[in-house]
């Protein structure tokens, strides 16, 4: 991968993340694998490149008073935690399932959003 690809996927998700609140992995994961990565290299990657974002979008919300301090820790340590059993259960798992249930993630999340979306507006 060249590096001026990864510094437009930095920015891509970075602007995601600060925007919509999106995790980096929407954008990464789909582009890592595009860019030739299996399945599980692109999640590793993922989570490692997120941090920065992450720390970095969290303390500008927080600026605003956007970050609910013990919502936020709970939830945190909750998935720190369970990431464990993640990954495990992502090792045991083939690539291909992998991205099969990876896609059924986003189908889910697209379809929520225009289910919420279309409620407020009726």
């Amino acid at each position: 991968m060249t590096y001026v690809l990864a510094v437009v996927l930095g920015l891509a998700a970075g602007l995601l993340a600060g925007l919509f609140g999106v995790g980096g992995g929407i954008v990464f994961v789909p582009a890592l694998i595009a860019l030739g990565l299996d399945h599980h290299e692109a999640i590793g990657t993922s989570l490692l490149a997120i941090v920065p974002t992450v720390v970095v979008g969290t303390w500008r919300q927080s600026g605003y008073g956007n970050v609910r301090w013990r919502a936020a820790l709970v939830l945190g340590l909750a998935a720190a935690v369970t990431a464990q059993g993640g990954v495990v259960l992502a090792e045991s798992l083939s690539d291909a399932t992998l991205r099969r249930l990876f896609a059924g993630l986003l189908v889910l999340v697209a379809f929520q959003i225009t289910w919420r979306t279309r409620r407020r507006d009726s």
